[in-house]
């Protein structure tokens, strides 16, 4: 049988699969909803200071007929009041206490008022609270948001305040609008936090009316920057969670945030070190009942591999992460194309004709095709010149048409740090090109 439950800073729920502090978080009705459809967990949207939304707040990125690739917004915490937010809260924690009800807060910096707020959120029940150090937008103009974020004295003052206070777990949620998202990850450690929720939402501006020349979206003709989530940020957000992961500073559980939508999507986080996983975008774009097809393809695969709990997989891929100065310099690879699959559209040609290397031509070949026989151009690599570079298995239209092949290089290995030590230094093309002839590599 294939346990899902997880512990994330001492925040337990049945599933990894929780919903972040955003828009699907804003009340007790769509949170108890949520819950009903098998989410795991979910995050209030941010409670704090007052304020009043605009409208035209969301902004989206589409492309090539997807929708969605990417969603801007510039909507502020919950315009609610917090003694209401904090009632639902609290009914919502009484209905449903098999699942996470974590807090999330953002007020002014002051110790008293994060204590008090903080007592506040104790009271409902709540099984954690998380600290909103990421809005790029509205609030951070206030000094709250990620301009607490990007100061890793300000994250550790006011971490510091709630943990002297709060008897539940504390998450901090990281910006990504840093230059290195482990320096206010350490602030939080030395604060004591529990855990660390990254990322929030990437600083941007989508787009320019070319007619109007007002911005997207326009608030009265009027706009600006907002936070960007969705699809397209998930590599950022591996990135981030990785570098958090692996930093011996920190050691922390993480709460993993960024372009999740499916199950797939999901372990890749867990696999790189998150506990659970928060969703927004997604949920925004499809609604709750996502997390049927994320708890079952998440199931069907831990039974496929043989893992029978979430424990089994988390940072199974850290060790695979290495700086670019330890991989391999005679790994060898290759393009092959499937002759049977190829549907002649030329994009692999042109991709390496134009921009890269110049190693496929397009070949003469005799078809058959409706009783009689044609001529094509039949793309085709040049193995002895081809480098390897696998833009043409990107371009490629057709799954499994192109693949990269190893080479049999048999077991040797060399890695940049290596080889600087065995030239002579300083190291002149003269030398890198005897160190490439002496392993059979082809210069280009």
């Amino acid at each position: 049988m294939v346990d899902l439950s997880i512990n994330c800073g001492g925040i337990k729920s049945p599933n990894p699969f929780w919903l972040a502090s955003a828009p699907p978080t804003n009340s007790a009705y769509q949170v108890c909803k949520a819950f009903e459809k098998g989410w795991g967990g979910a995050v209030w949207k941010t409670i704090g200071e007052p304020v009043m939304n605009v409208c035209n707040r969301y902004g989206a990125v589409d492309y090539n007929g997807e929708k969605i690739l990417g969603l801007n917004n510039i909507e502020l915490i919950s315009d609610r009041p917090i003694e209401l937010n904090l009632r639902e809260i609290a009914e919502t924690k009484r209905l449903w206490p098999d699942r996470a009800v974590i807090v999330s807060l953002m007020v002014e910096s002051k110790r008293e008022t994060w204590h008090d707020i903080v007592k506040r959120s104790i009271d409902t029940g709540a099984d954690g609270i998380e600290l909103n150090y990421g809005c790029p937008h509205g609030m951070s103009e206030r000094g709250m948001g990620s301009a607490v974020g990007q100061v890793p004295e300000y994250c550790q003052m006011i971490t510091e305040w709630v943990t002297e206070v709060s008897t539940i777990p504390v998450l901090v949620k990281l910006t990504p609008n840093v230059t290195d998202v482990r320096y206010p990850g350490r602030a939080a450690k030395r604060a004591g936090a529990h855990g660390i929720s990254l990322i929030n939402t990437i600083n941007t501006i989508m787009g320019v009316d070319l007619d109007t020349f007002e911005l997207k979206p326009s608030v009265g003709g009027k706009g600006g920057h907002g936070g960007y989530a969705g699809p397209a940020v998930k590599p950022i957000a591996l990135n981030m969670v990785a570098q958090i992961a692996t930093d011996p500073e920190i050691n922390l559980p993480i709460s993993g945030i960024g372009g999740i939508s499916t199950w797939r999507d999901a372990l890749e986080f867990i696999l790189l070190g998150c506990s659970s996983v928060q969703v927004c975008t997604a949920a925004m774009h499809y609604g709750f009942r996502i997390v049927d097809d994320m708890i079952e393809g998440m199931t069907n695969w831990m039974e496929e591999k043989g893992f029978t709990s979430l424990d089994q997989v988390r940072g199974k891929s850290l060790s695979r992460i290495s700086d670019f100065g330890n991989l391999n310099l005679l790994y060898k690879a290759v393009a092959r194309i499937d002759e049977s699959k190829c549907i002649q559209c030329n994009l692999c040609y042109v991709a390496c004709e134009d921009t890269a290397h110049q190693c496929i031509d397009r070949v003469p070949k005799q078809v058959r095709a409706n009783g009689s026989t044609e001529t094509i151009l039949q793309p085709k690599v040049r193995e002895a010149d081809c480098v390897g570079c696998r833009l043409c298995y990107i371009v490629c239209p057709v799954d499994n048409c192109i693949a990269m092949v190893q080479l049999d290089t048999g077991n040797e290995s060399k890695t940049w740090n290596e080889l600087v030590k065995e030239l002579p230094q300083p190291m002149t093309w003269e030398d890198l090109r005897a160190f490439q002839r002496k392993h059979g590599i082809e210069i280009h």
